[in-house]
């Protein structure tokens, strides 16, 4: 979650080849518009790129972790934005934001 001295960056989206690319902040305030569009640009990509994003909570983890499933299981998440390490820690999910078994 953003500190009180982090002002919310709105998320954004940009395909470049078979790259997704994420900037901006990935929160609760920002999530909800990026469903339609990310969904709209995921046939085809390989790999989320994530190097642009500010910062991560639960909601963008939720986000990540669905365009990486419906992607396919060779998907590579690239970069590793501040709060995405915790939260693939509590919710147990590997690197490439899949559960653990």
């Amino acid at each position: 979650m953003p500190s009180a001295d982090h002002a919310s960056v709105p998320a954004s989206l940009r395909r470049d080849g078979d790259v997704l690319r994420i900037n901006g902040d990935l929160g609760v305030n920002t999530v909800a518009a990026l469903w339609a569009p990310a969904l709209a640009q995921l046939a085809g990509v390989r790999r989320l790129d994530t190097r642009g994003v500010l910062v991560v909570d639960s909601s963008g983890v939720a986000l990540l972790a669905e365009l990486a499933a419906r992607a396919g299981a060779a998907t590579i998440i690239e970069g590793d934005p501040p709060g995405l390490g915790a939260l693939r820690a509590a919710y147990r999910l590997t690197p490439g934001l899949d559960y653990s078994a």
